[in-house]
């Protein structure tokens, strides 16, 4: 009986876990060697959804010259497209929505996230991407949304 409830708890174990980014670009900004890396995740919850985030990451040499040395600033971009046909699995409805994603950006107080949202009325998709951050909230953040129709009726 065991094997089989291990099974079970394997099967589901994928559809649970957030999003894995695969990073598809990285941009040099500076002399000391800070980029800016662009990452592409995918909804795991909505197929043929593609969300990308560009976000900073500082140098070894900006960490030595600048001090906090454990943290990357919460600046982030995020564009979410439809990147196939979509087929919504079991997302949260309600209106804090559901986090896809989830980064962190200093030791331990700080992390980029990515959260979904249902506008019902509206028949789209708000992905917002924001720093959850203890001393400073998390004020700096960005938005995209993916209509859902069928743009062929």
């Amino acid at each position: 009986m065991f094997p089989r409830l291990a099974l079970a708890l394997a099967a589901t174990l994928p559809a649970a876990l957030p999003a894995q980014a695969e990073v598809v670009g990285k941009v040099g900004v500076d002399w000391v060697g800070n980029d800016i890396v662009i990452e592409a995740i995918p909804d795991p919850k909505v197929q043929g959804v593609t969300c990308h985030v560009a976000y900073f990451d500082r140098s070894v040499l900006d960490r030595l010259s600048q001090g906090n040395w454990f943290e990357d600033p919460s600046w982030s971009a995020l564009d979410c497209r439809q990147t196939g046909p979509i087929t919504i699995g079991d997302i949260d409805r309600g209106a804090d929505g559901e986090s896809i994603f989830s980064e962190r950006t200093s030791l331990i107080f700080k992390s980029l996230k990515v959260t979904r949202i249902l506008d019902a009325k509206t028949n789209t998709l708000i992905y917002l991407t924001h720093a959850s951050e203890l001393t400073q909230g998390s004020g700096k953040m960005s938005i995209s949304t993916v209509p859902l129709y069928d743009p062929a009726k």
